[in-house]
């Protein structure tokens, strides 16, 4: 076993063979519970005038965070209950539903009016306050707490607020040689827990905003995967798509020549996102070098010839069938033969589909923007490898891959998975952007037989469509624990930098294995006896280590 820097914290169950007692272990010296709550009700209903008593016990905090799990760990205890109303689905001839999740309430909604002057000064940026409300609410309970609940509410404020914004202006020449001008941001959000870690995202529809969503929700995240990462993230509103590899390299330089001034393998470590895959990061890392003169680990996610990890570029869409396959086998199911949707054609997707395939589950679609491919009987391997040609090497859309003929898949304009009528599918991943699935497709997916969601994304399903999964009582892991997988490779990344080692494919991915497990077992202590969803423990479980870590530090008092 390679000795870690302490400055790289890795889970005690990475230690030794990955074993349902170490995974327990492991589990039990992070957090506690761990699942990810995005309870956020945009509108009241007919629900509203439901109540659902609580009443929440909080163990004594110290000072060491060694001992998270019976330190900052919630014993919820709902000792109410919430009128359990039976609601009929309309169009659909099932049974009626109960429902007795955690009701948004006017008095629940009074609770947060803490929240008003964020909501006025952020109206302009409703993507990070959908993120900040959706927290919010899951940590209602321990926000109610007559103890220890206004520390709580300051601490949350105070993790709303980014430690710095930085913007710049990126100039670069296109191929034709015109001057061209792009925004380009680094969001530094958290370095409660570690250095800034989060991605670089390329893409027209980036702008702070979506940073400062993506950021906010990056901390709890790498709070959860128990590794020593604060949390950031960064971009520019460029384009990749349709652009020569030359304009590709020289944007990315520029943007480097402004970045480079704030980033730092111990302050700030950036990596991949949507539009910012290895030859984004090869130019990247190129430019920093040709700066600083330094060869070191700021960024991850690099090609394995500059310092890259192996398996890094898998991790996301393997972590997210690793965490599936044990959700799914504890609810007494299998991903064997199992009908997967799979939307987006990236990184995430491509290897959340190779991975689905590898254990014998039936992948039926891919998309892309345009459209999505649907293969009635299964992808096969040979069609995975034409789509990863055409997305990595090719550069090319799917309607030229079914206009070539090249799989057999069949495709359908202007749709992704989530709107194909007669698209019947057992799981849905969706893999692609934010609020993908709305309700009417969380509607459209549960009446064709629809037994999970396992986001691989970043916050892809919408509020009404999160609405319609809760009602269905349908297996939800959300991305906050199911793509996790990616950043504590960064984190490997990060180890294996500092050590100048580079760690084999297969103790890199018994490393994965072992966090995801340890996330799903702490998801799985915490939804027990039915109290609280994958999503509320997650939530509430990242917030307390970093607030309890701020408390430590002297930031929040």
């Amino acid at each position: 076993m390679v000795k870690t820097p302490s400055a790289f914290f890795l889970p005690p169950d990475f230690s030794s063979s990955t074993t349902s007692t170490n995974a327990a272990a492991g589990a039990a010296s992070r957090t506690g519970s761990a699942n990810k709550e995005k309870i956020r009700r945009a509108h009241y209903d007919s629900r509203g005038s439901e109540k659902l008593e609580h009443c929440i016990k909080f163990k004594p905090l110290s000072s060491t965070r060694t001992t998270a799990t019976e330190e900052i760990n919630l014993d919820l205890e709902w000792k109410g209950t919430a009128n359990k109303k039976e609601e009929t689905v309309k169009n659909d001839d099932r049974p009626a539903v109960i429902l007795f999740d955690y009701i948004h309430t006017p008095s629940i909604h009074a609770s947060l009016s803490f929240l008003d002057p964020l909501r006025e000064k952020y109206a302009h940026q409703p993507t990070f306050l959908q993120a900040v409300e959706e927290m919010a609410e899951s940590l209602a309970p321990i926000f109610a707490n007559k103890e220890k609940g206004e520390f709580y509410k300051r601490a949350f404020l105070v993790m709303t607020e980014p430690e710095r914004s930085i913007s710049f202006r990126v100039n670069w020449t296109d191929d034709q040689g015109r001057l061209q001008t792009n925004r380009g941001w680094r969001v530094e959000f958290s370095s409660v827990l570690g250095p800034y870690k989060g991605g670089l995202r390329f893409h027209p529809t980036v702008d702070e905003g979506v940073l400062k969503f993506l950021g906010f929700e990056q901390i709890f995240k790498n709070a959860l995967t128990g590794l020593q990462m604060g949390g950031g993230k960064g971009g520019s509103d460029f384009d990749p798509k349709g652009k020569s590899d030359g304009e590709v390299r020289r944007f990315c330089e520029a943007y480097m020549t402004e970045l480079s001034r704030y980033i730092h393998p111990q302050t700030d470590v950036p990596a991949g996102d949507i539009g910012v895959g290895g030859r984004e990061l090869g130019f990247l890392y190129g430019q920093y070098k040709r700066l600083t003169k330094r060869s070191d680990g700021v960024l991850t996610g690099k090609p394995i010839i500059l310092g890259g990890s192996e398996c890094r570029i898998e991790a996301t869409g393997y972590g997210v069938v690793y965490i599936a396959q044990l959700a799914v086998e504890k609810n007494g199911g299998t991903l064997q033969g199992a009908r997967c949707a799979v939307s987006g054609s990236g990184n995430v997707a491509q290897y959340t589909a190779e991975k689905l395939i590898d254990i014998g589950a039936k992948v039926v679609s891919m998309s892309d923007s345009d459209g999505t491919l649907v293969f009635q009987n299964g992808m096969t391997m040979e069609d995975w490898n034409v789509i990863i040609d055409a997305k990595q090497v090719k550069r090319t859309r799917l309607s030229n891959v079914a206009a070539d003929g090249l799989v057999n898949g069949v495709y359908h304009p202007k749709h992704s998975p989530w709107t194909i009528d007669d698209l019947k599918v057992e799981y849905a991943f969706p893999c692609a952007t934010q609020n993908e699935i709305d309700g009417q497709s969380a509607e459209l997916l549960i009446r064709n037989g629809v037994k999970g969601i396992i986001e691989g994304a970043n916050l892809p399903t919408k509020i009404d469509a999160q609405r319609r999964i809760r009602e269905s009582k349908i297996l939800y892991i959300p991305g906050k624990a199911a793509n996790a997988g990616g950043v504590a490779t960064s984190g490997f990344e990060m180890a294996q930098n500092a050590q100048r080692l580079n760690w084999e494919s297969d103790e890199v991915n018994a490393k994965l294995k072992a966090t995801m497990k340890s996330i799903y077992n702490q998801i799985d202590s915490v939804t027990e006896g039915g109290e609280c969803t994958l999503e509320q423990g997650a939530n509430r479980a990242g917030f307390l280590i970093v607030a309890e870590a701020m408390k430590t530090l002297g930031w929040v008092w």
